[in-house]
């Protein structure tokens, strides 16, 4: 059966299971232009994406719940457990852009703002995916770092050639499992 066909007939994206089919150790055979899966893994394969569709469903609904603070504690909730050290990152390039006669640099700062807020998420849900991993629903102490590249290195006829900015953000914090206290205490 044409992979294509397969995607379409069950209502799933291409890629997702693609990439699913790849991960569970089905074999995808290349034809002439399309791809194909064998009929006899069809049955499997719809029973598996469906457990992996609810899989993600409660991994993502568990990991809205994780609890976050700069903090070292949550109040009406005691920490019954610390995992560790934990952390999650992102990095974004921002490009010099071109400088000369008729050509203006990047705007480095605004291009910078623009993707702040955006590598800043990426490395919280990073953290939170960490804190999943480790059976955990709260994050405590949680700070960032900030990393900022301006790589430069000589080309082959000596000059300096000017790579792009590299912008990085590392969220730290120590994972915990919390409890919400019983009323009265």
């Amino acid at each position: 059966m044409y992979l294509d066909d397969f995607a379409a007939m069950y209502g799933f994206d291409v890629n997702q299971i693609e990439a699913f089919i790849a991960d569970a150790g089905f074999e995808i055979k290349p034809s002439f232009t399309r791809k194909t899966i064998r009929d006899s893994d069809v049955g499997p394969i719809v029973n598996g994406f469906h457990r992996h569709l609810e899989q993600q469903a409660e991994k993502q609904k568990a990991m809205a719940s994780i609890l976050i603070t700069s903090g070292f504690g949550f109040d009406g909730y005691t920490i019954k457990k610390y995992s560790g050290y934990i952390s999650g990152d992102d990095a974004v390039q921002v490009d010099r852009g071109k400088i000369g006669l008729f050509s203006q640099g990047t705007d480095v700062s605004s291009a910078l703002m623009s993707s702040i807020v955006h590598i800043r998420r990426n490395a919280l849900a990073e953290l939170k995916e960490a804190a999943y991993e480790l059976g955990c629903n709260a994050v405590i102490g949680v700070d960032f770092d900030y990393l900022t590249l301006e790589p430069e290195t000589v080309g082959t006829a000596g000059q300096t050639v000017y790579l792009p900015y590299v912008f990085g953000v590392t969220a730290n914090g120590n994972a915990v499992v919390i409890e919400k206290d019983s009323p009265g205490n």
